[in-house]
């Protein structure tokens, strides 16, 4: 699925202007922008007057959003204090703290012996790292970063909470402190038998309204089909490159595509969301309930932005990406740049909150920096993953992230990639997703399981039926390329397309109901049946292993239907 492009492609790629991104950056980025905001409500105003002067159809809504704004923290050993901060979903302490026993750890990667004790360990603040303290018992979390502290939201919410889900909510306050505090406390802990140490945290978490804006670029064959393209408008304080690059990068993508009054067939929706990083994606998740029908039936891609053009973001190739979407993401980042794309696959992460009604995601951020020796680096590597990348930067999610930290030239390149990617998800004939890498990341993660499950659970059913639809898919793709479709022809086709994704997204990607959210913790391929580590983990004959049995039967039932629903869209799309 290689990038051919055109000449409508060169007109978007040419009219691209590295000064005009550069002065939507600087009027996005004039004030920190928390969210629910007056002062990101006058960000949202100034996109919402561009993209209105240009011509677009706009809507401004907003809605009630669970936000989480830390104000303050204090972090006190022996009366001396420390610089630190806390997060956002931390537990509020009050004014009257947590004090108790510090533990260093310098890896939770084992069990725990932290119960009624304060924990000190290496990393960024995360959820998953969060939770693991709190099942130990830990009654409070340091995090020593690099050498900026790094906010971070530390739910494991996704979006707003339902009465369930609020239970997932963090309970133990938890700070971060930067590598010379950390320094000092481990020497102070090294030099005694038992240190404790007293923490505050005030954390303004709550309901209040958030805005989400939405413009349209109207197809002339398909209006009703969309490719969404969305980014985050809230930010860590200036936010230059997080994200007012990104929401810079949108804002120009709409204009060039207006300037030069190029055609599209499919509509494009440009989206701007709240509470991303102070309400879990409070926004994005909104827009996916109240418009789940119209994203499950209608939206062809979702292409995500976030943090480009950062100065010496030299690594594109490890964007995250569907294996449906890679081959095509990927073809235009090697035709602009050269460089060979490999990609990664999503984490549960970045807005993506529309897997459950089915839709093909592509990108996340675009550009990372090279990973290095640094302690930023190797700190922010393990959150970002990747082979040769290392993150957005040591500045990101810290006070550092003003406008000197990017760079036009690359904020240019990002944004003819996501132009020239746009344009063509909006006016290719047949949908650019690749069925048939999707199937066989699926097969892949079937066949470990059936390994692991052995003879305690019967995964034969599954397995033929993948092996028959990657059999298929291969035939399908074929019969794709090698004939020439009407348009009549190319939308029947591109309808059958989009329905396999609706089947094999939510089994790659989903865990509960399509209809919910998962949690904002990072889920293997196929994780309906993850659980099978657990009964492979039983001792044989046990209650533990008969009840694993029926849970992991009941999941796989629906695993199996799904793949049967899918083999039999891709028969009808044989028949073509």
């Amino acid at each position: 699925m290689n990038a051919e492009l055109n000449h409508e492609h060169g007109q978007l790629i040419d009219a691209v202007s590295a000064d005009q991104l550069m002065e939507f950056t600087a009027q996005l980025t004039k004030e920190v922008r928390l969210s629910g905001s007056k002062e990101e409500l006058r960000a949202f105003k100034y996109a919402k007057d561009v993209l209105d002067r240009l011509g677009l159809e706009t809507t401004l809504n907003f809605h009630d959003g669970f936000i989480s704004l830390p104000v303050e923290a204090d972090l006190e050993i022996a009366g001396e204090r420390f610089s630190c901060i806390t997060h956002s979903m931390s537990v509020s302490t009050g004014e009257a703290g947590v004090e108790g026993q510090l533990v260093y750890i310098k890896e939770l990667d084992g069990p725990l012996d932290v119960n009624g004790k304060i924990v000190l360990t290496e990393g960024i603040a995360t959820p998953s790292a969060v939770q693991q303290m709190e099942n130990a018992g830990a009654i409070g979390a340091i995090f020593i970063n690099g050498a900026l502290t790094h906010e971070m939201t530390v739910s494991r919410v996704w979006g707003n909470p339902t009465p369930e889900k609020k239970k997932q909510f963090p309970f133990i306050p938890v700070l971060s402190i930067a590598q010379k505090e950390g320094g000092l406390i481990k020497e102070r802990l090294e030099q005694s038998d038992s240190l404790f140490v007293w923490l505050k945290t005030i954390v303004d978490t709550g309901w209040r309204k958030i805005p989400t804006l939405v413009a349209e670029i109207k197809g002339l064959n398909e209006p009703e089909k969309f490719v969404l393209f969305s980014g985050h408008i809230d930010s860590w304080h200036y936010g230059a490159m997080d994200n007012g690059g990104a929401n810079a990068t949108m804002l120009e993508v709409a204009r060039v595509i207006q300037e030069q009054e190029i055609p599209l067939s499919r509509s494009l929706r440009i989206a701007f969301w709240s509470g991303h990083s102070h309400g879990r994606y409070a926004g994005s998740t909104y827009y996916c309930d109240t418009h789940w029908e119209d994203l499950h039936e209608n939206c062809t891609l979702h292409v995500y932005i976030d943090s480009v053009g950062g100065k010496g973001a030299t690594i594109l190739g490890e964007s995250n990406c569907m294996a449906e979407t890679k081959d095509f993401g990927g073809s235009f980042v090697e035709a602009l740049t050269g460089e060979k794309f490999i990609g990664k696959r999503f984490g549960r992460g970045g807005d993506q909150s529309f897997w459950g009604p089915g839709v093909p995601a592509l990108f996340m951020g675009l550009s990372e920096q090279p990973l290095d020796d640094s302690l930023a680096s190797k700190t922010l590597v393990k959150l970002f993953g990747g082979i040769k990348s290392g993150g957005f930067g040591w500045w990101w999610h810290t006070t550092e992230d003003t406008l000197d930290k990017l760079d036009k030239d690359n904020l240019k390149r990002d944004c003819q990639i996501y132009a020239a990617v746009l344009y063509d998800a909006c006016t290719r004939k047949i949908l650019p997703l690749n069925q048939t890498a999707g199937i066989r990341e699926l097969k892949q993660a079937l066949t470990g399981y059936a390994e692991l499950a052995g003879d305690r659970l019967d995964l034969n059913v599954a397995l033929e039926r993948i092996n028959r639809l990657e059999e298929m898919a291969d035939k399908v793709e074929k019969i794709i390329v090698e004939q020439e479709w009407t348009e009549p022809q190319a939308k029947e086709i591109n309808s059958r397309l989009l329905e396999l994704s609706h089947y094999l997204i939510p089994l790659n990607y989903v865990n509960g109901d399509i209809h919910d959210h998962d949690l904002a913790m990072n889920q293997p391929p196929l994780p309906l049946l993850k659980e099978i580590s657990a009964l492979a983990a039983a001792p044989p004959g046990s209650d533990e292993e008969k009840e694993w049995q029926t849970h992991l039967k009941r999941r796989l039932n629906k695993v199996e239907y799904q793949l049967l629903q899918a083999i039999r869209t891709t028969e009808t799309l044989i028949r073509y």
